[in-house]
């Protein structure tokens, strides 16, 4: 694209991957709200207490408040305030801006290391799904400055967008945290793969299978058990974007200070 040209806006960009990609959303995404709603309410009556009961030990424990916001982009480009308990320092992108968090990030408290190997610190998401911004599954949301470059840099990106994202998802359960460009590919794949299939059935797997990863029962034998085990390389989505190898070393990296 030139670069005199103007940039297309979210809402041409999710049409645009649409139209490219082929994809068929699943019917299920326009009703499963109420099995959102209803479960994420009945997980907050043990919820609240903990989480009141972590903020204050985030607030004992390091400067700062408890709970953190972040900006993110939810279904058809609208960005919404995510709730996380906080786990890093509170000036953590001072010097660098946004950026992708690591698996041993120095910003990261020492009790947020805790929260964050437990995943306890998305608790908060809880009333996200409450509010409607998101649901208990569906691909996770991204920042807004990700959310350009990425689509920038890889066709189809957008296809995310279609649907309302989740707290846990198919690609977060089966794939690690992203490092480059093509482990974003690998998620995209499997996204797209439960944007087309997702059913009660399947979130209800879904949730049983994170229930696992919160009890430190992670590896793929209960995933596979489920059924809900899959490599991105065997997507059917794999082809489209262009997902190499987990061992390819020519994966290419990205910067992602903005």
């Amino acid at each position: 694209m030139n670069e005199s040209e103007p940039k297309p806006s979210q809402a041409e960009m999710i049409r645009l991957a649409e139209v490219d990609s082929g994809i068929v959303v699943s019917s299920y995404h326009s009703y499963k709200r109420g099995f959102s709603v209803v479960l994420a309410g009945l997980m907050l009556i043990p919820g609240i207490p903990i989480i009141l009961f972590l903020v204050l030990l985030v607030k004992l424990t390091s400067k700062g408040p408890g709970i953190f916001t972040q900006v993110r982009v939810g279904k058809n480009g609208k960005p919404f305030l995510m709730y996380k308990i906080r786990t890093m320092r509170v000036d953590a992108e001072a010097g660098t801006g946004a950026v992708w968090a690591t698996k041993k990030d120095p910003r990261t408290t020492l009790l947020g290391r805790i929260l964050r190997r437990l995943h306890l610190d998305e608790f908060p998401q809880l009333f996200n799904v409450i509010r409607g911004d998101m649901a208990l599954v569906g691909p996770r949301p991204e920042r807004p400055e990700f959310v350009e470059m990425l689509g920038q840099k890889i066709k189809g990106y957008s296809v995310r967008l279609l649907v309302v994202p989740g707290v846990t998802g198919y690609a977060q359960l089966n794939l690690p945290a992203d490092r480059d460009l093509d482990d974003v590919r690998r998620k995209l794949s499997l996204d797209s793969e439960y944007i087309e299939g997702a059913s009660l059935w399947f979130d209800f797997r879904l949730i049983l299978g994170t229930v696992c990863r919160l009890f430190k029962y992670a590896h793929k034998t209960p995933l596979q058990c489920l059924g809900i085990y899959q490599k991105a390389e065997t997507s059917p989505w794999a082809k489209y974007f262009q997902v190499s190898s987990a061992n390819d070393a020519t994966s290419q990296a990205v910067d992602c200070r903005l």
